[in-house]
């Protein structure tokens, strides 16, 4: 069957503003709504309005469908992803850290250029040609000298590590054959190394959802961390299994943070975060008792 051309022409945004209004939106004021929708583009805030539609195919809102409550998703979503970034950042500076300390210290400093503690050497050739890439186009300081006063051809690991990607460290680790080494980065987070695998490489998605603007708040996870079972005790039950949403990323994150940053304050402040913005979190797939569980408490040592 041959498919029709696109046939829908291009609208100013005072014309979107009606249109949407035609469809039964409701606004405080046309010029404000004119004005965010030249600058965050219609197509991206229509991903935060489609919850409100009562009939996706004629695109009728719900009655009292404000265009400032989708607005306000729209930040929402926005800060969450800028606080998830932030907690990513941490978890994997941490885990680049113990990676290249555990392989050096097992391995040698230049054990990223021995094919042999790889599983599967196309993987490490793959591996090694991205990292090699990332260490050329560096513009680090300490990366320059390293390449230009030694002779290996790439700098010691725990140099490496600095310039590399979050997806090409997943991969990195992925990749790690000697199994005593793998365990040990994991044992850093109390964690099993194939749980800790899956959550890196869940971790590089949810990174590049944020990093390209992506919507985060309701998405459905393509790759979902694995949910550890006794190891640590207890942690099974802080999850939602067999959900997809952002909530078990939280949860994991939260984890995390607990173990590398004793004080931090990113609980308290997603938690604020969605009760300033008096945000349903069904969306997240939040748990309905996940208030009451353990991960969600502030530690005593904690401050708010």
């Amino acid at each position: 069957m041959t498919k029709p051309p696109f046939s829908k022409p291009a609208i100013t945004h005072a014309q979107q503003v009606e249109l949407l209004r035609e469809r039964g939106m409701v606004f405080a004021d046309f010029g404000t709504a004119e004005f965010y929708l030249e600058h965050l583009n219609y197509y991206r805030l229509s991903a935060y309005w489609l919850p409100f539609e009562a009939d996706h195919k004629t695109h009728r809102f719900q009655p009292n469908t404000r265009f400032e409550r989708v607005l306000n998703l729209y930040v929402f979503d926005r800060e969450l992803r800028l606080l998830v970034l932030d907690a990513i950042e941490r978890v994997e500076v941490s885990v680049r850290s113990h990676w290249a300390y555990q392989i050096a210290h097992r391995h040698g400093t230049h054990a990223h250029l021995d094919a042999s503690i790889a599983f599967k050497y196309h993987l490490w050739q793959q591996n090694l040609d991205k990292l090699g890439s990332e260490v050329n186009r560096s513009d680090e300081t300490f990366i320059k000298h390293l390449k230009n006063t030694y002779q290996e051809s790439l700098p010691p690991i725990w140099a490496v590590c600095e310039v590399m990607s979050l997806g090409l460290l997943s991969r990195w680790y992925n990749n790690l054959k000697p199994m005593p080494t793998r365990r040990a980065i994991a044992n850093a987070y109390g964690l099993d190394e194939q749980v800790l695998e899956s959550w890196l490489r869940h971790l590089s998605l949810v990174r590049n959802t944020c990093a390209h603007h992506s919507r985060l708040w309701n998405r459905e996870f393509t790759i979902t961390p694995l949910l550890p079972r006794n190891k640590p005790q207890c942690l099974s039950s802080q999850f939602n299994s067999g959900s997809r949403k952002l909530y078990n990323t939280l949860v994991l994150l939260l984890y995390c943070m607990d173990a590398i940053a004793p004080d931090h304050h990113w609980r308290t402040r997603l938690k604020e975060l969605i009760d300033r913005h008096e945000i349903s979190v069904i969306a997240m797939g939040f748990l309905a008792n996940w208030k009451s569980l353990h991960i969600w408490q502030v530690p005593a040592a904690h401050g708010v």
